[in-house]
Order: structure tokens, then sequence, then C-alpha cells
């Protein structure tokens, strides 16, 4: 499955396309439903003034449950969904947070649901029902409930972008700034969130006090174009990045910043593709900025593969099985992962050209 590498400079063939420069499209759902708790919420309202300054068509339920998303079969419900924004408010569950290292020390959702088509979403399975984006109108009272989970003397993580894409529904809720404004109150406690869009502009100018780790996912131009449906294209989230990263006095928003590599994939020519990617990476990162990496290979599990491929039956995603390593998680689930010999030939490359374009930025994780 993968082609040995070497310490030697990749090949001059051209197979890397050329740099795309296109922004996200502005996610605009078909329709916009709102719960009566929701309502019932200052942020809930909020949310409601600014879709409706959208001109986006509202319906207001009768009570808190969410109808009208079944389809005739998977493909249409998940048609359906993701079509759709639910505005709802929080269940109690959502305010207990868990654990999720290596990634952050706690996780906290303010949206379930993404707008984006990633035919390996890591969604799929793990989330219940159709894929509709509900965003939550309480979510003022989930940053309050957040200050109980701080870890004495030490700076306390939490991600907001495990179960959405953040950016993607900004422009619709303000959610993530409204969270990036409360932690930029908070000195022990640190924010985190990570898109695959570039509509930052928003962000450039919020109080965030350095409390607030800014981060883009970033894929091969290969990976990307096939299988990041709906998404902007590497360059458009390689300037957002910039922007994020730059100091206030040069335009930007003098965030600290990171980058998810994510899922890394052994497609043919992998090495010139990555490579490729990080010296793009390196030449807009021209700059002293606070940055670091993580690594994330692709794996899934056979829920995932099952709903996968009902939404998208014609995907060209590599999924085979017998290819893979079985790997069982705490809660005894399965997941597909690469075998640890291409695991290793993957890590080694990645970890040395990170290192050599960027001595001073940690590596958190490889998983």
């Amino acid at each position: 499955m993968i082609i040995e590498t070497s310490d030697s400079s990749p090949s001059s063939s051209g197979i890397t396309p050329a740099p795309l420069l296109r922004s996200a499209r502005l996610w605009m759902p078909k329709r916009v439903v709102f719960t009566p708790d929701a309502l019932n919420e200052p942020f809930g309202r909020q949310i409601y003034e600014r879709v409706s300054a959208l001109d986006l068509p509202i319906e207001v339920m009768k009570n808190n449950r969410i109808t009208g998303l079944r389809g005739a079969d998977e493909r249409e419900t998940y048609r359906i969904a993701k079509n759709t924004l639910a505005v709802v408010s929080a269940p109690p569950s959502a305010f207990r947070l868990q654990p999720i290292p290596p990634s952050a020390d706690w996780q906290m959702n303010l949206a379930e649901g993404c707008p984006a088509h990633c035919q390996y979403c890591y969604l799929a399975g793990s989330l219940q029902g159709p894929p509709v984006v509900r965003a939550y109108a309480n979510l003022p009272k989930m940053l309050e409930a957040t200050a109980g989970y701080e870890q004495p003397g030490k700076l306390t993580t939490f991600e907001v972008s495990c179960y959405t894409d953040v950016i993607g529904i900004e422009h619709l809720t303000g959610s993530l700034a409204e969270c990036i404004r409360y932690f930029g109150r908070r000195e022990q406690a640190q924010l985190r969130f990570v898109t695959k869009y570039d509509q930052v502009d928003s962000l450039l100018d919020l109080p965030h006090h350095c409390q607030t780790r800014a981060r883009v996912s970033l894929n091969a131009e290969a990976v990307a174009r096939r299988l990041e449906g709906g998404t902007a294209s590497v360059e458009a989230r390689l300037q957002a990045l910039r922007k994020l990263a730059l100091p206030r006095e040069a335009g930007g928003g003098g965030y600290p910043i990171g980058v998810v590599l994510a899922p890394i994939m052994p497609i043919p020519d992998w090495q010139e593709h990555y490579t490729h990617l990080l010296d793009r990476l390196a030449d807009t990162l021209d700059f002293s900025c606070d940055l670091n990496a993580e690594f994330i290979s692709h794996r899934f599990t056979p829920g995932s593969k099952d709903v996968l491929l009902q939404w998208y039956p014609n995907t060209s995603l590599e999924m085979d099985k017998a290819g893979r390593a079985e790997k069982r998680n705490k809660f005894g689930g399965t997941k597909y992962v690469y075998k640890p010999a291409d695991m290793q030939t993957l890590k080694q490359f990645f970890f040395r050209e990170w290192q050599q374009r960027f001595p001073s930025a940690p590596i958190l994780y490889w998983t």
C-alpha cells in the first residue's frame, strides 16, 4: 500500500495539482427550525435575528422535537438533513463534558452536525439519527459550566470542533465568536477549534487574548479535491490560517494557531503530494508565530463504513479491511487503521519533514 520513502527530494513529475484558491460557499440551509425552548434563550433569539437577516425560511416547532428529516431512503434522508439547521437547547448530558486526550482535556460541543460533505466523515456512525446540524441556543450557560472543569495550576483546554465545523456555521449562529469572547476572559483555560472553511474575517478583531488556538485542517490537494466536498480549497485554508496568525498590527488576528493534517492517506505518490503541502505551509507562515501540529491517519469502523457507503455510494475512498490492522478501543469497539509497518513509514516521513520546516513548532501527537 505504501511506497518506501527516503530523505531525497520529491520527484518533479508534476503530479501535484496546481494550487486552487477557492473560497468555500457559505452554507445557506433550505430549512431552519427553532424549538420553543431555543427561543426562550436570549442567545437563541440572537440566532433567530441573524437567520432572519439572511432571509432564510424559518419554522418554529410546536414542541421540542425536530420532525420532517426522513426521506424515502438513506440517501434522501442525508440530503434533507444536510440542508437543515435546527436551533435547539442542548440537553443536560451536553453539560457533562467528556475528556478527549490527546486533542484536548475536554470536549464541549457548541453544535452537532456539519455542513460539509467529506466522504470520510468521522461523524458517520458516531451521531444518532439523520445528519442535521443542531446549534445550541443555551451556549452561554454551557460556557459558564466549563469553569467547573478547570484543573488548578495548569492550562485546561476545551475542544469545540468534535462534531461540527464551527466556521462553516458561524455566519448563521455567531457561536464561535461567543466562545472566543468568553475564553478571552479566562486565564487558565484555552479554547480550541479546527475548520476546513476560510471565512475568518469576523474573528480577527475579537478579544481572544491568546486564549483561543485557531486550527485549520489540511490535506494533500489530491485528497481535498476528491473527498472534501463543500469546503474551502487547501490554498484558501492556508490563507485563512495566515490571517489568523498574523499580528494585529499586520492586519491579522494574532491567534495561536495549529495545523491538523487529517486524514493522512498513502495515496499514489503520497510523499510528493504531502511534501508539496508542507512546502506551501512553510511559504505561507513566513513569519514568527505560535504554531503546533496534530497528525491523524485515516481510520474507519464497520459502522461508519456502512453509513458512508449509503451517503456516498460512488465514493473512491479506500476502506478495504484486508489492507488494515484491527484495533479495539476502550469500549470494545473496532476500528481499522493502517498496518504497523505502513503506519511507521508514514509517521517517520511526517515527523522528519515537519521538523525540517518547523523546528520550533511541536507535534502534539500522531494517531
